[in-house]
């Protein structure tokens, strides 16, 4: 009998115990925990490029001309986005899309999308889709 209640007093080993229970949790926290910063990151870099878009768009060419400013082409914009884009490397980044206002409207409307699927090192999550938009007003000439 002393033998039963000597081994319910012995505490070694608990540390091990307790570890090997918490220890999975805690990687897996931490790999979401990165997860959620690339997406971030892929955010951080979609936003950049749509704000390069958006800058190309409002520019003014040959500002001389008796019709005002010309505008980029949407070719040129998508372009400009697809160039400055960062941190889209571990998912699906689509193609940028310019969309122009309906016909009396002077604004173009930029668009990207960011596809990931996150893996948490025991599982993966379904995909995660970030959208950034940005209407950009143009200016049709150079005020006076």
């Amino acid at each position: 009998m002393t033998g039963v209640f000597t081994l319910r007093r012995d505490q070694s080993g608990a540390a091990t115990i307790e570890m090997a229970i918490a220890l999975p949790t805690l990687i897996l926290f931490l790999g979401g925990i990165f997860q959620i910063g690339v997406a971030f990151q892929a955010k951080a870099g979609m936003q950049h490029a749509l704000g390069e878009g958006a800058r190309l768009a409002t520019l003014c060419y040959n500002p001389t001309t008796a019709n005002g400013c010309s505008v980029p082409s949407n070719d040129a914009i998508e372009a400009r986005i697809n160039d400055r884009v960062f941190g889209t490397q571990v998912g699906t980044f689509s193609e940028p899309t310019v969309t122009d206002g309906p016909s009396g409207e002077n604004y173009k409307d930029l668009s990207v999308t960011f596809t990931m699927t996150p893996n948490f090192l025991f599982f993966s999550s379904p995909p995660v889709n970030i959208t950034e938009t940005k209407r950009v007003y143009i200016a049709t000439s150079i005020p006076e």
